[in-house]
Protein backbone atom coordinates (compact mmCIF):
# COMPACT_ATOMS: atom_id res chain seq x y z
CA UNK A 1 0.00 0.00 0.00
CA UNK A 2 1.11 3.44 -1.03
CA UNK A 3 2.66 5.68 1.91
CA UNK A 4 0.22 8.38 1.63
CA UNK A 5 -2.93 6.31 0.93
CA UNK A 6 -2.26 4.25 4.01
CA UNK A 7 -1.96 7.78 5.83
CA UNK A 8 -5.06 8.89 4.83
CA UNK A 9 -7.05 6.26 5.63
CA UNK A 10 -5.62 5.94 9.16
CA UNK A 11 -6.17 9.52 9.77
CA UNK A 12 -9.31 9.64 8.11
CA UNK A 13 -10.36 7.17 10.44
CA UNK A 14 -9.53 8.47 13.31
CA UNK A 15 -10.90 11.80 12.43
CA UNK A 16 -14.38 10.68 11.24
CA UNK A 17 -14.67 7.81 14.54
CA UNK A 18 -13.58 10.91 16.39
CA UNK A 19 -16.56 13.01 15.47
CA UNK A 20 -19.00 10.21 14.90
CA UNK A 21 -18.66 9.37 18.23
CA UNK A 22 -18.55 12.64 19.73
CA UNK A 23 -22.19 13.33 17.80
CA UNK A 24 -23.19 9.99 19.48
CA UNK A 25 -22.40 12.11 23.10
CA UNK A 26 -24.32 14.62 22.33
CA UNK A 27 -27.01 12.70 21.13
CA UNK A 28 -27.21 10.63 24.01
CA UNK A 29 -25.37 12.42 26.77
CA UNK A 30 -27.40 15.50 26.51
CA UNK A 31 -30.69 17.14 25.38
CA UNK A 32 -28.89 19.55 22.86
CA UNK A 33 -31.39 18.08 19.62
CA UNK A 34 -34.45 17.72 21.91
CA UNK A 35 -34.01 21.91 22.72
CA UNK A 36 -33.49 22.69 19.10
CA UNK A 37 -36.38 20.20 17.67
CA UNK A 38 -34.12 18.59 15.65
CA UNK A 39 -36.03 15.37 14.21
CA UNK A 40 -33.99 14.43 11.04
CA UNK A 41 -30.90 13.59 10.90
CA UNK A 42 -29.68 16.79 8.98
CA UNK A 43 -31.18 18.72 11.59
CA UNK A 44 -29.28 16.85 14.12
CA UNK A 45 -26.36 17.34 12.35
CA UNK A 46 -26.58 21.00 11.96
CA UNK A 47 -27.70 20.96 16.17
CA UNK A 48 -24.19 19.00 16.63
CA UNK A 49 -22.90 21.88 14.66
CA UNK A 50 -24.09 24.92 16.15
CA UNK A 51 -25.27 23.83 19.53
CA UNK A 52 -22.23 25.11 21.69
CA UNK A 53 -21.35 25.65 25.61
CA UNK A 54 -24.17 22.68 26.50
CA UNK A 55 -22.49 21.98 30.30
CA UNK A 56 -23.47 26.11 31.33
CA UNK A 57 -26.67 25.66 29.58
CA UNK A 58 -27.48 22.53 31.96
CA UNK A 59 -28.36 20.55 29.15
CA UNK A 60 -26.10 17.82 30.28
CA UNK A 61 -28.41 14.51 31.00
CA UNK A 62 -25.79 12.50 33.31
CA UNK A 63 -23.66 9.45 32.64
CA UNK A 64 -23.90 6.46 31.02
CA UNK A 65 -22.51 3.09 32.13
CA UNK A 66 -20.84 1.19 30.36
CA UNK A 67 -18.92 -1.00 32.65
CA UNK A 68 -20.26 -1.28 36.18
CA UNK A 69 -16.87 1.10 38.37
CA UNK A 70 -14.72 0.68 35.42
CA UNK A 71 -16.16 2.90 32.69
CA UNK A 72 -18.69 5.25 31.85
CA UNK A 73 -19.71 7.81 28.98
CA UNK A 74 -19.79 11.37 30.56
CA UNK A 75 -19.81 14.25 28.24
CA UNK A 76 -17.37 17.32 29.37
CA UNK A 77 -16.00 19.98 27.74
CA UNK A 78 -12.45 20.58 27.92
CA UNK A 79 -11.06 24.24 26.87
CA UNK A 80 -8.11 23.19 27.71
CA UNK A 81 -4.82 20.79 26.24
CA UNK A 82 -3.92 17.31 27.72
CA UNK A 83 -5.79 17.06 31.23
CA UNK A 84 -6.99 20.69 31.08
CA UNK A 85 -3.71 22.69 30.84
CA UNK A 86 -4.77 26.14 30.40
CA UNK A 87 -8.39 25.60 30.63
CA UNK A 88 -8.67 28.66 33.14
CA UNK A 89 -7.15 30.81 30.29
CA UNK A 90 -8.79 34.02 29.01
CA UNK A 91 -10.33 32.68 26.05
CA UNK A 92 -9.26 35.71 24.13
CA UNK A 93 -5.44 33.99 24.61
CA UNK A 94 -6.83 30.48 25.01
CA UNK A 95 -8.74 30.05 21.51
CA UNK A 96 -6.26 31.47 19.01
CA UNK A 97 -3.28 30.15 20.84
CA UNK A 98 -4.87 26.67 20.68
CA UNK A 99 -5.85 27.05 17.23
CA UNK A 100 -1.52 28.06 16.22
CA UNK A 101 -1.19 25.04 17.79
CA UNK A 102 -3.26 22.91 16.04
CA UNK A 103 -2.20 24.33 12.88
CA UNK A 104 1.54 24.29 13.54
CA UNK A 105 0.94 20.25 14.52
CA UNK A 106 -0.42 19.60 10.97
CA UNK A 107 2.10 21.19 9.36
CA UNK A 108 4.71 19.69 11.19
CA UNK A 109 3.27 16.12 10.97
CA UNK A 110 2.93 16.65 7.12
CA UNK A 111 6.11 17.50 6.32
CA UNK A 112 7.34 14.86 8.76
CA UNK A 113 5.21 12.06 6.86
CA UNK A 114 6.72 13.75 3.05
CA UNK A 115 10.11 12.91 4.87
CA UNK A 116 9.06 8.75 5.24
CA UNK A 117 10.33 6.22 3.41
CA UNK A 118 7.85 3.89 1.56
CA UNK A 119 8.93 1.36 3.99
CA UNK A 120 9.11 3.13 7.69
CA UNK A 121 5.38 1.72 8.02
CA UNK A 122 5.60 2.11 11.85
CA UNK A 123 6.97 5.59 11.64
CA UNK A 124 3.79 6.04 9.20
CA UNK A 125 1.08 4.73 11.35
CA UNK A 126 2.19 6.42 14.57
CA UNK A 127 1.93 9.82 12.38
CA UNK A 128 -1.06 9.18 10.65
CA UNK A 129 -2.61 8.56 13.94
CA UNK A 130 -1.67 12.07 15.50
CA UNK A 131 -2.94 13.94 12.49
CA UNK A 132 -6.24 12.32 12.77
CA UNK A 133 -6.32 13.33 16.31
CA UNK A 134 -5.02 16.55 15.81
CA UNK A 135 -7.66 16.91 12.87
CA UNK A 136 -10.50 15.87 15.31
CA UNK A 137 -9.71 18.29 18.34
CA UNK A 138 -8.78 20.69 15.84
CA UNK A 139 -12.12 20.60 14.42
CA UNK A 140 -13.84 21.08 17.86
CA UNK A 141 -11.88 23.78 18.80
CA UNK A 142 -12.63 25.88 15.71
CA UNK A 143 -16.19 25.23 15.45
CA UNK A 144 -16.94 25.58 19.83
CA UNK A 145 -13.83 26.90 21.62
CA UNK A 146 -13.31 23.85 23.36
CA UNK A 147 -13.13 19.92 23.16
CA UNK A 148 -15.99 17.28 23.79
CA UNK A 149 -14.53 14.29 26.03
CA UNK A 150 -16.89 11.35 26.86
CA UNK A 151 -14.60 8.49 27.82
CA UNK A 152 -14.65 7.86 31.44
CA UNK A 153 -12.06 5.62 33.42
CA UNK A 154 -11.42 4.49 36.55
CA UNK A 155 -10.12 1.29 38.13
CA UNK A 156 -12.48 -0.33 40.22
CA UNK A 157 -12.98 3.08 42.39
CA UNK A 158 -15.48 2.83 44.86
CA UNK A 159 -16.27 7.01 44.53
CA UNK A 160 -16.73 6.33 40.88
CA UNK A 161 -19.74 8.62 40.42
CA UNK A 162 -17.42 11.44 41.62
CA UNK A 163 -15.98 12.63 38.74
CA UNK A 164 -12.58 13.91 41.25
CA UNK A 165 -11.73 10.18 41.61
CA UNK A 166 -11.33 9.59 37.85
CA UNK A 167 -8.50 9.61 34.98
CA UNK A 168 -9.69 12.45 32.89
CA UNK A 169 -12.20 11.94 30.63
CA UNK A 170 -10.86 11.79 26.94
CA UNK A 171 -12.31 10.99 23.52
CA UNK A 172 -11.21 8.79 20.07
CA UNK A 173 -8.95 11.81 19.15
CA UNK A 174 -7.42 11.84 22.17
CA UNK A 175 -7.00 7.74 21.42
CA UNK A 176 -5.10 8.42 18.43
CA UNK A 177 -2.60 10.43 20.03
CA UNK A 178 -1.79 8.56 22.74
CA UNK A 179 -1.44 5.51 20.48
CA UNK A 180 0.35 7.51 17.74
CA UNK A 181 2.91 8.82 20.54
CA UNK A 182 3.43 5.38 22.36
CA UNK A 183 4.45 3.83 18.59
CA UNK A 184 7.29 6.59 18.00
CA UNK A 185 9.02 6.04 21.40
CA UNK A 186 8.78 2.08 20.99
CA UNK A 187 9.88 2.83 17.29
CA UNK A 188 13.00 5.46 18.65
CA UNK A 189 13.86 2.89 21.80
CA UNK A 190 13.29 -0.61 20.46
CA UNK A 191 13.93 -0.61 16.39
CA UNK A 192 16.86 -2.39 15.75
CA UNK A 193 19.56 -0.21 14.83
CA UNK A 194 21.81 -0.61 11.77
CA UNK A 195 24.80 -1.82 12.93
CA UNK A 196 28.00 0.48 11.96
CA UNK A 197 29.80 -0.63 8.90
CA UNK A 198 32.97 -1.00 8.52
CA UNK A 199 35.44 -0.11 5.51
CA UNK A 200 35.71 -3.30 3.55
CA UNK A 201 39.51 -4.11 3.58
CA UNK A 202 41.32 -3.21 0.11
CA UNK A 203 41.27 -6.69 -2.01
CA UNK A 204 44.84 -7.69 -2.95
CA UNK A 205 45.92 -6.82 -6.37
CA UNK A 206 46.14 -10.00 -8.02
CA UNK A 207 49.73 -10.22 -10.19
Amino acid sequence: MKKWLLVALIAGGVFAADQVTKFLAVAHLTSAFKVAGAQTPGEELRAFVQQKDLLERGLVTGPAVVIGSVWQHRYTQNRGAAWGVLSGARAGFRVPFFHLVTVAAVIFLALYLRKLGEAQRHLQVAGALLLGGALGNGLDRALRGYVIDFIDWHWFDPNWLQPSHHWPTFNVADCGVSVGLVLLFLEMFLAPKPADQKPEAPHPERA
